[in-house]
């Protein structure tokens, strides 16, 4: 075959594939349609969906416009202005976290000038009438809390309750017809999962961002409360999150919420890879409290935790690396009542697993005082199960109203039940101990840790309910606290309220 006959063969067989090509293309893609659609709840790709399913697999659920659709117009922006006082103190672990995690547009910050400041945040919306959900440190001390919906109308919010040791706080706007973001559930999601982060970014209203759940009950140590009592088992995701995003939605491709945006990690205060949500069942529990008590009540075992590792096991001589270790068990505690032991380990809580600290402590943490839960045990091999009826931190199964936190934070103590021991030793019939004390009325009249008070204005006292309940009766006048220290010293107090 001589050049010219090569030639003109190459040149009919590319002309022959362009034309092949072509008409392919226009087969295939003439035949394709963009659809976003909804069958049932069983949301498809927006992409191209072909009518020959077998050139093209679409991922069940995987909608990003149909979530951004139905959760933005139910997120807000919150506002706040508060005053700032002249404080030439050093700032408080709290804000230093804080300053870490947002940068200074997250929480305020004291100014040694003082003055009127401003920040902001975001909200979710949670019922057509007008509660809203955000995060403790967006409205914390603020004197003002201005609500401005996706539409650009804005409210004068009202704080129902907050909760430090979540970092999660009520609003209620009045308003009627809503738009608002429905529950989902936080059990069920995976790692892996898609996930949308819906917020106010440096003050750009309705930003939507896409990332996947990274991991799960992950504790990264920034909540702090007086009482040690801070729960962290945040759902860790990639979707970018910034300053201001706070109390924003975490939503699945379904549109439901399944956490509150709260954290990021970074050293610059801007997103940097990572950030970090409440997940809804925590956040379900504490909008139910805070609606219904107006302060969250918190059940607890009453036992120090921690993860049992590889090195743990060893030490201690367990068999499988697996649930969380006890290292102790509070004298009085619902543990201790249910006959967990130091040493156990626990492996399940209501038939869900834990196998950290944080697991165990988000599980305990969905039920109040007075609840039942069970809970599954090993202990030197052998498995129990042991059903425990959960105690405030009082010690005591009963609800703890708002009125009784704010006499005991104005207090400035925890009173619990005195040990049945403690009063025979010391002859008594009834009385009630101050197991902690910090800055506080109780402090400040010279009252210190052990004291057993006995009755006040003469009438005995049994439990740390019947002081909240003659202090909260005697307010804006004195009382006279009669009680023994455990070295048998009598003492008498005057306290102003």
């Amino acid at each position: 075959m001589n050049n010219k006959k090569l030639f003109f063969l190459v040149l009919v067989s590319s002309f022959a594939g362009a034309v092949l090509a072509i008409l392919g293309y226009r087969f295939a893609f003439t035949n394709a349609r963009y659809e976003s659609y909804s069958e049932g709840g069983n949301y498809k790709l927006s992409s191209y969906l072909f009518e020959d399913t077998s050139s093209m697999v679409v991922p069940e659920g995987l909608n990003f416009v149909y979530a951004a659709n139905a959760v933005t117009p139910a997120v807000v922006h919150i506002k706040t202005m508060f005053e700032v006082k002249a404080d030439t103190r050093q700032q408080d672990q709290m804000e230093d976290l804080f300053r870490d995690f947002f940068g200074e547009q997250g929480p305020r910050f004291r100014s040694p000038q003082g003055g009127k400041q401003e920040a902001s945040g975001s909200g979710v919306i949670l019922s057509s009438d007008g509660y809203i959900v955000t995060n403790n440190h967006v409205i914390e001390n603020a004197d003002k809390i201005e609500v401005v919906l996706n539409d650009k109308r804005s409210y004068n919010a009202t704080l129902i309750g907050a909760d430090p040791t979540t970092d999660l706080a009520l609003l209620k706007i009045e308003e009627s017809g809503l738009a608002f973001v429905r529950f989902g559930n936080s059990d069920k999601v995976k790692i892996g999962e898609w996930v949308l982060a819906v917020g106010n970014p440096f003050n750009l209203t309705s930003t939507v961002t896409a990332g996947i759940v990274s991991a799960k009950a992950r504790n990264i140590n920034i909540l702090r409360d007086k009482d040690n009592l801070a729960i962290e088992s945040f759902i860790q995701t990639d979707a970018a999150v910034n300053p201001g995003n706070s109390g924003g939605a975490l939503v699945n491709l379904r549109g439901e919420l399944i956490g509150i945006n709260t954290a990021i990690a970074t050293p610059s205060g801007t997103f940097a890879g990572y950030s970090f949500a409440v997940p809804e069942a925590l956040v379900k529990k504490v909008i139910e409290d805070l609606k219904k008590y107006g302060t969250v009540q918190r059940a607890l075992l009453g036992i120090q935790i921690m993860d049992v590792t590889a090195e743990l096991a060893k030490e201690k001589g367990i068999d499988k690396i697996g649930g969380v270790y006890v290292g102790a068990v509070n004298e009085g505690s619902a543990a201790e009542s249910a006959g967990i032991k130091e040493g156990d380990v626990i492996t399940q809580i209501n038939g869900m697993a834990v196998n950290s600290s944080s697991e165990l402590q988000e599980q305990v943490a969905r039920y109040r005082p007075g609840d039942k839960i069970e809970v599954q045990y090993e202990r030197k091999g052998d498995v129990k199960k042991a059903n425990v009826l959960l105690k405030n931190k009082l010690g005591e199964t009963s609800i703890v109203k708002a009125d009784d936190a704010d006499t005991k934070m104005a207090l400035g103590a925890e009173l619990k039940p005195a040990d049945k021991s403690e009063l025979k030793k010391l002859g008594l019939e009834s009385g009630v101990k101050v197991a902690k004390i910090k800055d506080g009325k109780l402090k400040q009249v010279g009252v210190r840790e052990g004291f057993i008070i006995t009755s006040i204005d003469k009438k005995k006292v049994t439990s740390p309910s019947e002081v909240s309940a003659i202090l909260d009766r005697a307010k804006n006048s004195g009382v006279l606290l009669e009680g023994v220290y455990p070295g048998g010293e009598k003492a008498y107090y005057g306290l102003g309220l």
